[in-house]
């Protein structure tokens, strides 16, 4: 017997990834609703690469009452208003928003690092996917930090167009187009020109100076790997469409060799390594496009500290950064609660 599943805000980019993944991965659901807000109601949308296909319903009239998981796709605004809605209604809520992510009674998950965590849904009935850039993050962090305690990150991202959702896309294409074409260019949904350029700023500023980008990965990562970590970011968006990538400066307690570094995220969890110190050996964010995996590059020892170590990761922000792991989490739920309550 499968799950009545609910993808909320499927007409957006995360949540079509959603519904690919659901297909791809052939999670155990008897149904599967796509909902969206009224101007997309009645669209018709594809079920992955089955061929079956999806008659969008309007979320101000759906009843979550009798679904077993709700993913929500569709921003903190309708997260605040519906997720509650759902849960209490019996669905477990999946959100890929930002609203619930430091509520203190809500699961912030990463399956590969802190599957255990999940157990603490029933608070609320709503469990949080992290930020794209944590995600990716986390996973490499994870078996290092088992390995040799991490004392302290630094992590400069280098985020695509599509973290900023389908507006961020277009103005890219836009904008190159136009400076090809020598058409006039004015940015209008980012800060600055992103073609052909990297804008230094993503979402918010805070009173310190930081964005508030950069705060989520501070605080995501210490709640899903270590309170004792600390972490300082950078996030830069730079014109990619899809695919985030991170160079992260590492210092832990005791002491770990690139090599050995190496060995132990070869044997991870959500973790391909591709390190060879030769031209190409590396990877970039058009080789990850489409994969599941976190690719870990640029493996080295860092000679300014004690037990530090460099890297280079990589993975499909669109997939393991929302989607993917959204769907990570609905299978671990079943696994380990839905099936024993059932």
């Amino acid at each position: 017997m499968g799950y009545r599943v609910a993808v909320v805000g499927a007409t957006g980019n995360v949540g079509r990834e959603i519904l690919n993944i659901l297909a791809e991965r052939q999670f155990p659901a008897d149904e599967v609703a796509a909902i969206a807000s009224a101007s997309s109601t009645g669209d018709i949308i594809d079920f992955g690469d089955s061929g079956q296909e999806l008659k969008v319903r309007n979320l101000e009239h759906f009843d979550f009452a009798g679904w077993d998981i709700a993913l929500f796709a569709a921003g903190s605004d309708v997260s605040k208003v519906y997720a509650p809605k759902a849960a209490a209604a019996g669905c477990t809520v999946i959100d890929n928003s930002s609203l619930y992510r430091m509520d203190p009674d809500v699961p912030l998950i990463v399956p590969e690092v802190n599957p255990e965590a999940i157990a603490g849904y029933t608070h609320k009935n709503i469990i949080a996917n992290p930020n794209c850039s944590t995600a990716q993050l986390v996973v490499a962090l994870k078996p290092l930090h088992d390995a040799a305690k991490i004392k302290r990150v630094v992590v400069a991202t280098y985020q695509s167009v599509s973290g900023a959702g389908k507006r961020g896309m277009d103005e890219l294409f836009e904008q190159s187009r136009n400076i090809f074409v020598g058409d006039q260019n004015e940015p209008e949904f980012f800060t600055k020109q992103i073609a052909f350029n990297v804008i230094p700023h993503i979402d918010v500023f805070l009173d310190d100076g930081s964005t508030k980008e950069e705060w989520k990965m501070v605080v995501e990562t210490k709640k899903i790997l270590d309170p004792a970590i600390k972490v300082t970011a950078t996030c830069v968006r730079v014109p990619v469409f899809v695919g985030h990538s991170e160079a992260v400066n590492i210092e832990f307690e005791n002491e770990i060799s690139a090599d050995e570094a190496r060995k132990i995220l070869r044997e991870a969890p959500g973790v391909m390594v591709v390190d060879k110190r030769e031209n190409g050996g590396y990877v970039t964010p058009v080789e990850a496009v489409g994969d599941y995996a976190t690719y870990v590059s640029r493996i080295r020892e860092d000679p300014t500290v004690d037990n530090g170590l460099s890297l280079w990761v990589v993975s499909d922000n669109l997939r393991k950064g929302a989607a993917l792991n959204a769907v990570q989490i609905a299978e671990l739920l079943g696994r380990k609660h839905l099936m024993k309550a059932a």
